[in-house]
């Protein structure tokens, strides 16, 4: 554990030393992000913080390769080279999006040919979490690795509208995976886990990139952080789907490793089919997503950012709580924390909304009341007549 500790604190202590300078870089060539109607910044900020993302993650892996303990994972299979290849590429079409705001299908295009690369180099999806289902051929295990990859890039992509929004929740995400994939590893003669080294990795990096793009931001991560993150959280889920025997282990063992994820493929999932019902591109920008809608009911950035951190720490960790207490108890504090988490969610708009509710009800009930004295007074005219 010590080992991975150190990995993660060169990834991020590189990450944090380096993003001053990539700022300054950022401004020299132009990749500062002007602001557009769907902003929440007001000033134009620079962005491409995810090369000092890129570099913390490649020195980390670097050092590992000469560390003992997991040099041997270097030495067995090319895969890590191979998946640090598919980063370094990722985070340059990023780089390209940022300096020249690539048109959506262009840039999926690219991002599909990167996750065909990297799957047909050896990382490939062995099976899934659906009982004992194992991918039939080696095509549709590229194929379903591709088609992941790709999701997993645009869904982390898709919630990198607040700062630290995105570098925190996949942070969360990662530290969850990190105990999980390594309570996994203890089970195998090696303590050694790729899937644990490049998770480890990558919260370092967050970490180291978080102190600097904590609102107010001093620098954006761009596409080349969030295609990046998305990128290896899901390397890091099917590297480990290799290490578990869906004949021999129960279904719920494989909850914890798409979790991450989730909270990112839920917005992703959310906003195209939002778009779509409005026949509109699936990559249409608009100001809807669930950090807008915080915004707009009255959180501060900050605000906001905590209480979806929350969301994911609830999705990340109590997915792997399965493995230490019964489903039940796990249940229960899942349904507690979620109604914690919904009130504060909630509370600037109930907050407003609350008061406003009772002077309605006191202006319905005055009304009423007139009403009643009306007809009561019209009741006694005609009376008399």
């Amino acid at each position: 554990m010590r080992i991975y500790l150190f990995i993660a604190a060169v990834a991020g202590g590189v990450t944090y030393l380096l993003t001053p300078l990539i700022r300054h870089i950022a401004i020299e060539i132009g990749a500062v992000g002007e602001v557009r109607a769907r902003d929440v910044h007001t000033v134009p900020t620079p962005r491409m913080g995810g090369l000092g993302m890129l570099i913390g993650f490649t020195v980390a892996m670097l050092f590992a390769s000469r560390i003992p303990f997991i040099e041997g994972l270097f030495a067995q299979s090319h895969q890590a080279w191979v998946i640090l290849a598919g980063a370094i590429m990722i985070s340059l079409l990023g780089m390209a999006d940022d300096l020249w705001d690539l048109d959506w299908m262009l840039k999926l295009a690219g991002q599909l040919l990167i996750s065909v690369f990297v799957a047909w180099g050896g990382l490939q999806i062995i099976s899934l979490p659906l009982g004992s289902l194992v991918t039939a051929s080696p095509s549709l295990s590229m194929a379903i690795t591709a088609f992941l990859i790709v999701a997993s890039i645009n869904a982390v992509n898709f919630v990198d509208g607040l700062d630290g929004l995105a570098s925190g929740i996949v942070a969360i995400g990662g530290i969850a995976f990190a105990i999980y994939s390594y309570i996994i590893a203890r089970s195998s003669p090696s303590y050694a886990s790729m899937a644990t080294l490049i998770d480890i990795a990558m919260v370092g990096m967050c970490v180291g990139f978080i102190l600097h793009n904590w609102h107010p931001a001093k620098l954006f991560m761009g596409d080349s952080g969030s295609m990046l993150l998305g990128y290896l959280i899901t390397c890091a889920s099917i590297v480990m789907t290799g290490r578990l025997d869906p004949a021999s282990i129960h279904a719920s063992i494989y909850l914890p490793v798409f979790m991450p994820i989730l909270l990112p493929m839920l917005v992703l999932c959310l906003a195209i089919v939002r778009r779509l019902s409005k026949g509109q591109s699936p990559m249409h920008p608009d100001r809807m997503h669930l950090h807008h809608r915080m915004l707009r009911i009255g959180h501060t950035v900050q605000g906001a950012v905590l209480i979806l951190w929350g969301w994911a720490s609830l999705i990340a960790f109590g997915s792997i709580m399965i493995l230490f207490f019964k489903a039940q108890y796990v249940l229960i504090g899942f349904l507690i924390a979620a109604a914690l988490l919904t009130v504060a969610t909630m509370y600037p708009y109930l907050k407003h909304r609350i008061p406003e509710i009772r002077e309605e009800n006191a202006i319905s009930g005055t009304d009423a009341q007139h009403a009643s004295v009306g007809r009561a007074r019209g009741d006694k005219t005609r009376g008399g007549r």
